[in-house]
């Protein structure tokens, strides 16, 4: 196999992987903006961790952002599969900027809120698995893959 196929594999895996954030994001969003309650089996600590002032930023659950990101992440992953030079760039950005962020609320859950959510931290495991995915992409090697198209 080719490192350009393989390269466009991996493009491929990371849309689709995406795909799993962005729905969890979405279901999210939808339960913030219609103000009902997500379904935790139960949990208290979900409950408490989407009931939070950390939960929203500027009126604006903090759940959207994750669906526009997420979003951003497949569009940049498919079109990269496509040849397209700087959505690897914005792709490598994106999910840099997402792993950061997925730290600082890791951290606001457990040790500001002493509690986890189940969709919070399945988000955060789909996050590590794409920043796993475009640190192990190869770097592209010749000029016509590194065309700015």
């Amino acid at each position: 196999m080719t490192v350009s196929r393989f390269r466009n594999i991996l493009y491929i895996v990371v849309a689709i992987v995406s795909l799993a954030g962005l729905a969890d994001a979405a279901y999210l969003t939808v339960q913030a903006l219609t103000g009902e309650t997500a379904v935790c089996g139960g949990s208290p600590d979900c409950f408490r961790v989407l009931g939070s002032s950390f939960a929203k930023v500027a009126g604006v659950p903090l759940a959207a952002f994750g669906s526009l990101a997420y979003f951003s992440v497949f569009s940049f992953a498919t079109f990269a599969a496509f040849g397209y030079a700087r959505a690897r760039l914005f792709l490598s950005l994106t999910v840099g900027a997402m792993f950061l962020a997925t730290l600082w609320l890791l951290y606001v859950q457990a040790f500001l809120l002493h509690a986890f959510c189940r969709y919070c931290l399945f988000s955060a495991a789909i996050i590590f698995l794409l920043a796993g995915l475009v640190i192990a992409l190869p770097p592209s090697q010749d000029a016509s893959e590194t065309s700015d198209r």
